[in-house]
This record gives C-alpha cells, sequence and structure tokens, in this order.
C-alpha cells in the first residue's frame, strides 16, 4: 500500500503537466533525474557528486534561478563517467515553468527514501515504469509481470549464468531474474558480486528507455556508481557497428518489438550486405526485414551449448509463410524448441496484440532432429483479461509452470485427453509439426465456448473488446504479409 501510495501520488502531477505539453515518458524521465538526486542528498557518504547538485538548495530555490541550477546539474552529471553519465547522458530539462518543477521537487522531498529498503525502492520504480505503460504509447512492449515472473521460474536462472535481453527495455527480465535468483539462493561474496556486477547484459536502442533501465537496476542493488552492468544503447542485431562480435550467454529472455524493422536490415549475402541498408550476418539462416524474425535468429546465434531461451512473439511468426516457414524448420532442426505457452489478448497495454512464448534450448550439433517433440499450453481459448479492470496474474500462469516443470522434461504428462478435452496441455510430434502447412506452429485444439453456445454470450463489453482485438490483431498480421510480399 505504501508503495503505491508513493508512486500514485508522484505520478498523478504528470497530468498537471501535461497541460504544458509534457507526454508520459519525458516525465518519467525527469523523474529519474530528481529521484536519483533525492536519494544522493539522503546518502551523502555514498555519493560524490559535484557542489552544484545540491538538492536542499535545489528545492528552495524559485524562479529562473532554480531552472539554471536544475540544468546545470544535469550538465554535470552527465560529464561525471561511470554509471552516472550513462544515466544522465544529453539530459535535458523539460519542465520549463519553475513553479510546477518546484511543486515536482517538493513532493519527492516530502519522502525519505533512504528508510526503505532496495527492494521497496526499487518497487515504487516498477510502479512507476508500469503507470508509463498504461497511459504511453509504450504498452506494447511493457511485458505484464506475471508472464516475465512465469518465463522465469520455467528457464530457473542459477548463481553464475548470465543472462541476456537483446531488446530490454526498461529491465523487466532482468528484475524476474534477479528476484529469483536471490529468493531460491544463498549466495557466497563471489557469487553476489557476479551478480551485482557481471550477470546481465542488455541492448536498448533507444537512450531514454536505456537510461530508465540502468535506473531501474540501479535502485534494486545492481551496479554502483563506478561499475555498471552491460546495457549497451545500440541495436543488438548488428553488434560489429560497435566494433563487437555476438555475446555468447547461458539464458536469453527477451519480448523483440513487433513490426518491419525500422533500422539497417541483417543479410546472409555479403555481396547485399555492402549495399546501404543492409549488414551481413553469416550466422543467420535468412534474410528478413521482419523484426521478430531477425531477433529469433539472432538470439539462436546468442545461446551457449546448453543455453536456453524464452522469447516473446506475435502470432504471425508461428505460422507466416517465406523466411517465418525457413525459421521454423531450421530452430525445429538445429534447436529443441520443446515448449509453446499461448498467450491471450488484453494483457498488453495495447490491445490486439495476440502474443506466444516460445522455450528452446540449444544443444551439440548431432545428425538427429534437435526437436522430438513441441509441448502447447493453451492459456488463449475462452479467456478473458483486461490491463485494468482483470489483470493476468501469476497465479493465472502457475498451472503453466507447474506443467511446464517437472523434474524430468522426458515425463511430462498431458492434461488433455480423449475423456477430457479441455486440457489445455498437449504435445505433437516433430513429424506432426512437419506435416502442417508451411510448418504451421499456430496450433490450437480446444473448442471456442463463444462461438458455439450462442445462448450464453459473455456480457457485451467482452464481446466488443474482443471484437476490437480481433479487428486490430488482423490489420497486424495482414500489414506483416504486406510487408513480406514487398521483402
Amino acid at each position: 500500500m505504501v508503495i503505491n501510495n508513493i508512486a500514485q501520488k508522484i505520478w498523478s502531477y504528470c497530468d498537471t503537466l501535461r497541460d504544458d505539453g509534457l507526454g508520459y515518458n519525458d516525465y518519467l524521465e525527469q523523474l529519474t533525474y530528481l529521484l536519483f538526486l533525492k536519494m544522493a542528498d539522503e546518502n551523502k557518504e555514498k555519493y560524490s557528486l559535484p557542489d552544484v547538485c545540491n538538492w536542499k538548495k535545489l528545492v528552495n530555490n524559485s524562479g529562473g534561478t532554480l531552472l539554471e541550477q536544475y540544468e546545470q546539474i544535469l550538465k554535470s552529471l552527465a560529464d561525471s563517467g561511470g554509471m552516472l553519465e550513462k544515466i544522465f547522458a544529453s539530459a535535458q530539462n523539460k519542465i520549463h515553468d519553475s513553479v510546477k518543477l518546484k511543486r515536482l521537487l517538493q513532493l519527492i522531498d516530502e519522502d525519505n527514501w533512504s528508510t526503505t529498503d532496495t527492494d521497496i525502492k526499487g518497487e515504487i520504480y516498477e510502479t512507476l515504469l508500469q503507470k508509463n505503460a498504461e497511459n504511453s504509447g509504450a504498452g506494447q512492449y511493457f511485458t505484464p509481470r506475471p508472464v516475465i515472473q512465469a518465463m522465469v521460474e520455467c528457464l530457473n536462472p542459477q548463481p553464475g549464468e548470465t543472462i541476456a535481453d537483446p531488446s530490454c527495455g526498461t529491465g523487466g527480465f532482468f528484475l524476474g531474474s534477479l528476484n529469483h535468483i536471490l529468493e531460491n539462493n544463498k549466495l557466497t561474496d563471489k557469487a553476489k558480486r557476479f551478480l551485482k556486477f557481471d550477470t546481465f547484459h542488455g541492448w536498448e536502442i533507444e537512450k531514454a528507455t536505456a537510461r530508465l533501465c540502468l535506473m531501474n537496476l540501479y535502485l534494486h542493488g545492481i551496479g554502483d556508481l563506478k561499475k555498471t552492468p552491460d546495457i549497451q544503447v545500440s541495436d543488438s542485431l548488428n553488434p560489429m557497428k560497435i566494433g563487437k562480435e555476438v555475446p555468447q550467454v547461458k539464458i536469453v529472455l527477451a519480448n523483440p518489438p513487433f513490426g518491419k524493422s525500422s533500422s539497417d536490415i541483417p543479410t546472409i549475402d555479403k555481396n547485399q550486405s555492402k549495399k546501404e541498408g543492409y549488414f551481413l550476418r553469416e550466422d543467420f539462416w535468412i534474410t528478413t526485414s521482419n523484426k521478430q524474425l531477425a531477433f529469433l535468429q539472432h538470439i539462436a546465434s546468442m545461446l551457449e551449448e546448453d543455453g536456453r531461451a524464452a522469447v516473446v512473439l506475435p502470432d504471425n511468426v508461428l505460422f507466416e509463410g517465406g523466411a517465418g516457414e525457413t525459421i521454423r524448420k531450421k530452430i525445429l532442426e538445429e534447436l529443441n524448441l520443446h515448449t509453446i505457452l499461448r498467450l491471450p489478448t488484453g494483457i498488453f497495454y495495447a490491445q490486439g496484440v495476440k502474443s506466444n512464448v516460445l522455450f528452446f534450448e540449444k544443444k551439440k550439433l548431432a545428425k538427429a532432429k534437435g526437436t522430438k517433440e513441441v509441448w502447447f499450453y493453451d492459456y488463449r481459448t475462452n479467456i478473458h483479461h483486461t490491463p485494468k479492470t482483470n489483470p493476468i496474474t501469476f497465479a493465472d500462469l502457475k498451472d503453466f509452470v507447474q506443467c511446464y516443470n517437472v523434474p524430468d522434461k522426458n515425463k511430462r504428462k498431458e492434461t488433455w485427453t480423449k475423456n477430457n478435452q479441455q486440457g489445455r496441455w498437449k504435445k505433437f510430434t516433430y513429424n506432426e509439426i512437419l506435416e502442417r502447412d508451411k510448418t504451421n506452429l499456430d496450433v490450437f485444439w480446444l473448442k471456442d465456448d463463444n462461438m458455439i453456445d450462442l445462448d450464453n454470450l459473455p456480457d457485451p463489453e467482452v464481446l466488443i473488446d474482443d471484437i476490437i482485438e480481433n479487428i486490430e490483431s488482423a490489420l497486424a498480421n495482414f500489414k506483416t504479409i504486406r510487408e513480406t510480399i514487398s521483402e
């Protein structure tokens, strides 16, 4: 309750600043700067900041003097090196009304952040990030925390393992992994240090989002002012652009951005790679401008031997032809694509997003096919969620996690049988998948109650939401098909 109260109090002031044209993302960015300054003031022995970064003086200033000091603070911190430089790089004051800036400072100053532990500070910040996702256009890319928790529970990251997210956003997968490791292990000093500085590797193409990720990690005890976690502001699909090779990691957790690539296109053709708008990826299976298909190939190339991945991907990845079909066949042949979780609509803040989680492992190359069977869990058919009135919870996904996490994956048991045709857990062999048109992984078997029982339709509001989501999902798929044809 304390967490929600503090976050709501600070976030509610955004509506006042929106009158001056300040968007939700800009507001969150300014909050990040000011919260850091407040905590630095409360922990002077921990922080050694330039003299201009005097919180008390900032709060007591007004008018042009306030704006001038705030701008000087941002510039001095951007030149400080280490994690400070990464958080404050290119930072600018976007609250130009000194009266409103002073009021925001006073709101933040009312609470003493040093009296709360790392977890609570982090949770407050996570709540602010979620509120931003609810209200801004970034909701499509904010992975629901219960989905993250379920993915992490299934992959079960251990101390000493490297964890990567090639499109890390604000760091949700990192925090889910961090919580899991801390709750399930007693760490040695060596393991604690590895967790703090060497476990997490992320790439984020947007500078503003990358600084939110760094702040989020910092508030959860990852990194310090001298040594930052490995969060790079770059396009992870094109590592050679910044002179680095594709990293090799034990675990990848990701929700890659949907849609067509807005940046250069990875190609397997050396001649094409010399043309403007392309770059070479010899480790890919096929050239594609479809962003999520490119990320799927990239993630497969990142995994160490015996590495494992869980990736959120839209429906079209499961069924579209062309590059999609080629990639599905390669994954089934060269990796062990053992599990697919079908997620319902209404769990992302952007409507119409139909998604799945693909779980796969990289094994030693052998003559035998990498995948023997694919297990599907259908948490979509006859499931209705909305982000605000009926949000998805971890309890909703607990049955899937239990089905997944049997001690021996070779002894999994289907919950769907001839006698229980409502079972959501069912397997299909490699040959059964290969026989499907275009190696289609868009598999479903449960009956949709809404399509059959016309006498017991759901509430009109649910029906309308379903229609909107289906139309928007169809439009998204048509756009992908158009892009594939033009490609």
